[in-house]
C-alpha cells in the first residue's frame, strides 16, 4: 500500500469456539511447527498442490498465495494471508476476483521489507554515479586506471519517488541523508515529515519528472499503477538522469526504458524488477554497461525472513482470539 501507517484494524470477526483450521501452502516444516506454536486455539494443516482442494473445503483461513479457484472451494474462509507485500497475484491479475469481491480479509507482509528494499535501490544509486560496475571491469585487467570521468554528487540532486509507502519513505530518509530533494508521488493524503519536501498525486507525475535526477518506483502493482512510467513519461526525463525500479515491473514500460538507455537520454538504470520476470536471456536491458539488473532479490536479507514470519504469526495469534488484523489490504485499491 502507497502508505505508510502499518497497523490497519478490521472489525473484529465473531469467530466460533472450536479450533480453527488454518492451511499453510507449500510451507517447510519449520514453518508449520512455528506458527503451530503460536495457539492452541488453531490448527495449522500443511498442505500442497496435490491435495490443498480436499482441505479447504472446511477451512477458516489460508496462508500462501490463493487462486480462484481455491477461493470458490473455501467457503468458510475468513482470512488469507499472503508472504509477500504485492497482492497482485491474488487479487486482479490472479485471473478472476473471487478473493477481492469476497468478505474474506486479505492481509500481506507490506514494509516488512522496506529496509533491505531501500538499500537496494540506494546501492544501486551509488554504483551508478560512483561508476562502480566499470571500475569493477577495468580491475580486471590488473591496472591501476585512474579514470575520473562521469562521477557524480548526490547531495543537491532531486530523487522523485513513485509509492511512498513503507519501502518509498525508507528510500526517502536514505535519499535525504545523503543531501538530496525528495518528491513523493502518491495517491494517498500522506503526513507531512522532514525527509519528503513535496507530494504530489499520480496525474500530476508528468509536472514532477523533468525535475527528476533520479526516478525511483517503490509502488505496489495495481490497475491504476500499470505502466504509470509509459513512453511519455521517459521522454520528460531529464537529459543526464537515472531510473531505479524495486517493486514491480509492470509499472513501467521496460521497452522506453531500453530506448532512454539506448538514446544516451539517462545515465543509468537500476532494476529489481521487470515485465516480463524473469527478463528472458539475451535481452536488450543485459547489453548496457550503465544497466545493473538483479533478479528481484531487493527485499532479501539476513532479517527479512524473520519479520515476514513474525507479521504472519501475529495475525494467527489475532485470529485466534477475534482480534483485528494488522497489514490488511484494502482489496479494491489493490494494496
Amino acid at each position: 500500500m502507497y502508505r505508510l501507517i502499518l497497523l490497519a484494524a478490521v472489525t473484529v470477526l465473531a469467530l466460533p469456539a472450536q479450533t480453527k483450521k488454518i492451511l499453510a501452502y507449500g510451507m517447510s516444516p519449520a514453518d508449520v511447527q512455528d506458527y503451530q506454536s503460536v495457539s492452541n486455539k488453531v490448527r495449522i494443516v500443511p498442505v500442497t498442490k496435490q491435495n490443498v482442494m480436499q482441505e479447504i473445503g472446511d477451512a477458516d483461513a489460508f496462508i500462501g498465495n490463493i487462486t480462484p479457484e481455491m477461493v470458490r472451494a473455501g467457503k468458510r474462509l475468513k482470512w488469507v494471508a499472503v508472504r509477500s507485500a504485492g497482492v497482485e497475484n491474488v487479487l486482479h491479475l490472479s485471473g478472476g476476483n473471487d478473493l477481492r469481491d469476497s468478505n474474506i480479509v486479505l492481509t500481506n507482509n507490506q514494509i516488512v521489507q522496506g529496509p533491505e528494499i531501500a538499500d537496494h535501490a540506494l546501492a544501486m544509486l551509488l554504483a551508478l554515479t560512483r561508476r562502480i560496475p566499470q571500475f569493477i571491469e577495468m580491475d580486471k585487467s590488473g591496472k591501476w586506471v585512474g579514470d575520473r570521468t562521469g562521477l557524480l554528487e548526490l547531495r543537491g540532486k532531486t530523487a522523485v519517488i513513485i509509492g511512498v509507502g513503507g519501502i518509498g519513505t525508507q528510500i526517502a530518509i536514505r535519499a535525504w541523508a545523503f543531501g538530496m530533494t525528495v518528491i513523493g508521488v502518491d495517491p494517498e493524503d500522506m503526513p507531512m515529515n522532514p525527509f519528503v519536501s513535496r507530494y504530489v498525486k499520480p496525474d500530476q507525475l508528468d509536472e514532477v519528472i523533468p525535475l527528476a535526477d533520479v526516478v525511483f518506483i517503490s509502488a505496489p502493482h495495481t490497475e491504476k499503477s500499470h505502466k504509470m512510467m509509459g513512453p511519455s513519461q521517459f521522454d520528460l526525463m531529464k537529459q543526464g538522469s537515472f531510473f531505479i525500479a524495486v517493486s514491480r515491473g509492470g509499472i513501467y514500460d521496460l521497452p522506453s526504458l531500453v530506448k532512454g538507455l539506448d538514446s544516451k537520454r539517462l545515465a543509468g538504470a537500476g532494476v529489481d524488477v521487470t515485465d516480463p520476470e524473469p527478463l528472458p536471456q539475451g535481452h536488450a536491458l543485459f547489453k548496457f554497461s550503465n544497466a545493473i539488473v538483479t533478479p528481484h532479490i531487493a527485499g532479501r536479507s539476513d532479517r527479512d525472513a524473520e519479520r515476514m514470519t513474525d507479521t504472519i504469526k501475529e495475525n494467527i495469534r489475532r485470529f485466534a482470539e477475534g482480534l483485528p488484523f494488522i497489514n490488511v489490504v484494502d482489496k479494491q485499491k489493490g494494496y
